[in-house]
């Protein structure tokens, strides 16, 4: 059994945000950042993305253990069904579940706020990435060569998919707000049910 919980991030766990991050923008070509966000910038971007869409930590007794998140996938409005996942997980907490744990979790909330699609990138080399996503049921779409530079060389990108809503008859209503689902029960249900 975990000790950690996984709940809504808030502005205040910027910092331990951005410290996991850090080592992995300055470190890898994981990320294709080059200047590691500071807290405020994190405390932006968890600002920004909530209430449309989760963001969410494990925590273990006051410890931020890693992060999650679902960005949009693109801008246009046809897009609005689709997300781009990112998972983070402290280098010492690698290893116990975290990531699998914020994966399953972020996936719970989307499908409740009606979100058809996730797309998500790992950039290659990096065996623990894209075993974590298909393990999480993605599906492999293909490689993107030499998509980025970053620390004097080119990197290819794995990009796979997951089905968020296997029922497509009909029209889709617009995926629901976080505040919506807090309001009627349905986020802590769907937190509470996915670790």
């Amino acid at each position: 059994m975990t000790a950690w919980i996984v709940r809504l991030a808030t502005p205040e766990d910027a910092a331990a945000v951005a410290a996991i991050y850090a080592p992995v923008v300055r470190n890898t070509a994981i990320s294709f950042e080059v200047e590691p966000p500071d807290a405020a910038e994190m405390a932006a971007r968890i600002a920004a993305t909530l209430p449309a869409r989760p963001w969410l930590v494990a925590e273990d007794d006051g410890e931020i253990l890693g992060y999650a998140y679902a960005g949009a996938h693109r801008a246009r409005a046809a897009y609005a069904w689709s997300v781009e996942p990112s998972v983070y997980v402290a280098a010492a907490a690698r290893g116990r579940g975290v990531g699998r744990a914020l994966y399953a979790a972020l996936f719970a909330v989307l499908r409740v706020q009606g979100f058809a699609n996730a797309y998500a990138g790992a950039t290659l080399p990096n065996d623990a990435s894209v075993g974590l996503h298909r393990a999480m049921g993605f599906a492999d779409i293909g490689v993107f060569r030499h998509v980025g530079f970053k620390h004097g060389r080119w990197h290819d990108v794995w990009w796979g998919a997951l089905d968020l809503l296997p029922d497509r008859a009909g029209s889709p209503a617009a995926p629901l707000s976080l505040t919506a689902l807090a309001t009627d029960g349905r986020l802590a249900a769907a937190l509470g049910t996915a670790v």
